[in-house]
This record gives structure tokens, C-alpha cells and sequence, in this order.
């Protein structure tokens, strides 16, 4: 598990550094005319100064720095600033920044076998350090693959829309939040053991394959026209109703079933047709 460490400050390292290392090009300069052994003295002053200097760890905002001695996992820093570590620890960068991940547009079937492309944006951050070091083989690769697979599975989990699945309680044209959300929780689970948190998943693209494309438009343009004429024919067929039971209660015509049929016919004509209606202007009686 992650052990987040907190080093000492590097201040006090780094100003030793400096002394240690003018101290000894000085005391260098000195002994060689003098003696041996300062010299040697001077030179170990100078390589300590590059041990301390070595361990010298500066780590920007939003970063980290995994800790290993010798193969061993010592712990994870995740504070910003300048610090001073063990010299012989390895040290691993990592970002704890939000990063976007804009997935390529895949080309796959959806749950009713049509060919759809879709693709997503997915915002993400490391979580857990070591999980991302050493769980999994490069995280970054991990995060891209595992976005890829969820979003298959996404897709062929649900239909495209429920022209051809009526009961579908959820489709990816109208599905909305239920499908970023669907999606998110997916994204989670796979990249759990990389340690990685999943701050938002969203569709950025869904369409029909090209080769179907056309297809699918014309029949969404003939069930859009079938569902317009269901509702012109029954408003229709209530104004006709409105019609002849006001003509009756104020007694304005008597008519009987013939003619009320023809009423009948032809207000459905009027009102269901595309066209405006040519009027006819009848001058004689009502059964000329």
C-alpha cells in the first residue's frame, strides 16, 4: 500500500553543500604547497558535498517523488518544495494532475449488431502512487487501454436507440447522464488496481457507421412521420366529433348518416391533408 512520506527540508543540506564544497576547492588550493593529506582531505570534502547534493529532492506542485533503496519501497512524497533524502534512494516522477484522455472514435456493434462509432473524454488522476508504479506496467499505456476496453463494452452493452428495441430502458442516443454515469463507474473498477480516480467519463461522439447511415436516417424520418400522422389523425378525429355534436345540440342542420358520413369524410380530407383545401360554394339546397 502507499506510505506517504515526509522528508526533512533541503535548505539545510543545500547550505551545507555550498560550505563543504568552497571549503574544500580552498582547502585544495591551500595544501598543494604545503601537504598531501589536506589534499586528500579537500577532495573528500568536495565529493561529500556532491553526496548531500545528491540528495537533494525538489518537487513542483501537484507532483510526487516514489522512493525505492535498493529494490525496496520506501514511501511516496507528496509535498511541493525542496527536501533531502536518503542519497542512495532511487526516486520515481509522478503527476497528480487532472489529465484529459480523448479517446480515438472506435468503429463497434452495438447491442442490436448495428455498426456505431463512439468515442469519450475521460478526466483522470493518480490516486495511489505505488499502485500506479508498481501494480501495473506503465500506467499511462494502462489508463489508455482499459478507457478503450470499457468503452466497447459500453457499446455493446446497450442499443444505439430503441428503434428496433422498444423496451430498451436505456440507450446510448438517449441515455444522457445514465450512460456517462454507467460509463464512469466502469472506468472506475478497471483502473482501481492502477491506482487510478476516475473524475469524469462523457460520450464526445456517437453516430451510425457510415454504411448504414443513410438507412437509419430514412427510417427515422419515416418514424417520425408514422408518430406526426398518428397525432394529426386522432386530433383530427376529435374536432370531427366537436363538429357534429355542437351542429346538433344547437339544432343548426339535420343530418342524416349519409350525410353525415360524407361530413365526415370530408373533414378528415381537410384536416389530415397536406394541401390547403380548395372550398366549393354550394348555392342550392343541402341535397342538390
Amino acid at each position: 500500500m502507499e506510505k506517504v512520506l515526509k522528508p526533512m527540508s533541503g535548505y539545510l543540506a543545500l547550505l551545507i553543500s555550498i560550505i563543504l564544497f568552497f571549503a574544500g576547492v580552498g582547502l585544495f588550493i591551500y595544501s598543494i604547497d604545503y601537504s598531501v593529506g589536506l589534499a586528500v582531505v579537500a577532495i573528500l570534502m568536495v565529493l561529500l558535498s556532491f553526496f548531500f547534493m545528491k540528495g537533494l529532492m525538489i518537487i513542483q506542485p501537484n507532483h510526487s517523488r516514489v522512493l525505492n533503496f535498493f529494490g525496496k519501497y520506501v514511501g511516496s512524497v507528496k509535498e511541493n518544495g525542496l527536501f533531502f533524502i536518503n542519497p542512495f534512494y532511487s526516486s520515481q516522477r509522478m503527476s497528480l494532475r487532472s489529465e484529459n484522455l480523448q479517446g480515438q472514435t472506435l468503429k463497434v456493434n452495438d447491442k442490436m449488431g448495428n455498426p456505431i462509432e463512439i468515442g469519450a473524454v475521460i478526466v483522470w488522476k493518480v490516486g495511489d502512487t505505488y499502485k500506479a508504479a508498481f501494480d501495473v506496467e506503465r500506467y499511462l499505456e494502462y489508463v489508455r487501454t482499459q478507457s478503450e476496453a470499457a468503452v466497447r463494452h459500453l457499446a455493446v452493452s446497450f442499443p444505439y436507440d430503441n428503434l428496433e428495441d422498444e423496451n430498451a430502458p436505456i440507450t446510448l442516443r438517449g441515455g444522457g447522464e445514465d450512460v456517462n454515469h454507467i460509463l464512469e463507474r466502469e472506468l472506475t473498477e478497471r483502473l482501481a488496481p492502477a491506482g487510478i480516480i476516475v473524475q469524469e467519463a462523457r460520450i464526445s461522439h456517437l453516430a451510425y457507421a457510415s454504411e448504414i447511415a443513410g438507412a437509419m436516417l430514412q427510417r427515422q424520418q419515416a418514424t417520425a412521420i408514422v408518430a406526426a400522422r398518428t397525432k394529426i389523425v386522432e386530433g383530427a378525429v376529435g374536432m370531427v366529433d366537436l363538429a357534429l355534436k355542437k351542429l346538433s345540440e344547437e339544432n343548426i342542420v339535420e343530418l342524416d348518416d349519409e350525410r353525415k358520413a360524407a361530413m365526415v369524410s370530408n373533414l378528415m380530407v381537410v384536416l389530415c391533408g397536406e394541401k390547403a383545401a380548395q372550398p366549393i360554394l354550394n348555392t342550392g339546397t343541402l341535397y342538390n
